[in-house]
């Protein structure tokens, strides 16, 4: 099992939406609208990485109003 966290920046006011919308993908544990550098960290739980790069590529930033994320994959 693979355990990883993506951070996302969105665009001005699409936190609450994406936030909803990234929820509803699969391998995504938790997502939850912070405060600081990032909008939205999303934790990932998936079989292989592979897994997780097409939740943060395809998935997350496929959706509008995602400006840009940062994936780190949990050593333990």
């Amino acid at each position: 099992m693979v355990h990883a966290f993506i951070m996302v920046k969105t665009a001005a006011g699409e936190s609450e939406r994406l936030v909803e919308a990234i929820r509803e993908v699969g391998e995504v544990a938790e997502a939850h609208i912070v405060a600081g550098a990032w909008d939205i960290i999303v934790e990932v739980d998936a079989e292989e990485v592979y897994n997780v790069l097409k939740v943060a590529s395809s998935e997350v930033q496929g959706l509008q109003g995602v400006n840009d994320t940062k994936t780190y994959i949990a050593m333990d």
